[in-house]
């Protein structure tokens, strides 16, 4: 059969054209949130190092204990009791041990949402009493108005405190969790938060990071899961949830990313910081609180443009490092960037595991 050389170049392109879309629908169901919630397990159990903070005592980093409540949650989430195990067995030296916050900080006594996690999965009482010890020591001898004296207006203690105490909250049921919970994101949001609608890092750092952002709104976030509608509060944390999500809209790029900095426009594309305001769009669609029509293609955007960042092994890149609060913007420009950082891989698992069960 003869075949003209101008049919045949136009056969070839329809071919290719068609090769490109079925690799591309190839790579999509590759990275669905199932199979990257999947890689993100199996690529925490492949560290075998516990990243802990440099104190005489066996304390987690809160980078960790973040990753290891997502993966907690997605194997509740699937029923998967082996990874439980895992979990349980990579922890025991801390589980078995005393955790004692001697300094008195936010971030060591964050740990105690990850055995408060497996507890509701397992039912080891040994992982209740560790989680409810660390949940109540936080407000032993509080401020004179009612917060805890881990109070120190960095925008990252809005998921720090907020996940343990509503972890608490989850594991007894006890009204007194929230309340703490929602008395402390009140006089942050009156702190920290601009009128449109971002965080700053905190006092003398009045710049609007990515991550501590995403730590503002997961943390807002989870405590919204479980903040009864006639709550005290529930009015003023959603007023400022909503005029966040309303900003982080505008500042979306057009990859569906946010930035280093969140409103500079020459700041790179970061992951950690794109994860989390996924995630906590999700919950606030699920919740009812934000209009599904408005946010669903944003945090679709999101997830979308996140895919592009991750490798094969599940591994996410352009995660902004560790970031205290900086001087300048330069300072936060010029910060390092990592692949497989555990604050990128944490919020990643939070991301896809509540899209897979949108």
């Amino acid at each position: 059969m003869y075949i003209k050389t101008g049919t045949l170049f136009f056969i070839m392109i329809i071919v290719f054209s068609s090769c490109q879309k079925e690799e591309s629908i190839v790579g999509i169901q590759i990275k669905s949130p199932e199979n990257v919630a999947k890689l993100v397990t199996q690529d925490l159990f492949t560290n075998t190092e516990i990243i802990t903070f440099d104190r005489p005592q066996f304390t987690i980093h809160y980078a960790e204990v973040a990753y290891a409540l997502g993966v907690a949650r997605y194997a509740g989430l699937v029923g998967d009791g082996a990874v439980l195990d895992q979990l349980y067995n990579r922890y025991l030296k801390a589980i078995k041990g005393n955790i004692q916050n001697t300094a008195n900080h936010v971030d060591i006594n964050a740990y105690g949402a990850l055995p408060l996690e497996l507890y509701r999965h397992m039912g080891n009482e040994e992982l209740y009493e560790q989680g409810i010890k660390l949940a109540d020591s936080q407000w032993a001898n509080p401020l004179p108005n009612g917060l805890t004296r881990q109070t120190r207006y960095w925008v990252d203690d809005i998921w720090m405190i907020a996940i343990l105490q509503v972890q608490a909250f989850r594991a007894t049921g006890k009204q007194i969790y929230l309340d703490r919970t929602a008395r402390q994101i009140v006089a942050y949001l009156d702190k920290l938060q601009k009128p449109n609608g971002l965080f700053e890092h905190g006092e003398g750092s009045p710049f609007y990071w990515g991550r501590g952002n995403g730590w503002a709104a997961s943390g807002m976030a989870e405590l919204l899961s479980e903040l009864p509608a006639d709550h005290e509060h529930y009015t003023r944390i959603t007023s400022g949830f909503h005029t966040m999500m309303n900003a982080l809209a505008v500042y979306q790029t057009d990859s569906g990313m946010w930035r280093q900095l969140v409103n500079v426009p020459t700041a790179w594309e970061e992951t950690s910081s794109t994860s989390m305001f996924g995630y906590a769009m999700v919950v606030g669609v699920k919740k009812g609180i934000l209009p599904e029509e408005v946010f669903k293609p944003i945090y679709r955007k999101a997830w979308s443009g996140l895919l592009e960042y991750i490798n094969d092994d599940g591994q996410v890149r352009e995660v902004c490092i560790g970031t205290g609060k900086g001087p300048d913007l330069q300072y936060y420009l010029d910060r390092s960037r990592t692949t497989g950082d555990y604050h990128g891989q944490a919020p990643l698992i939070w991301f896809a595991t509540s899209l897979m069960s949108e």
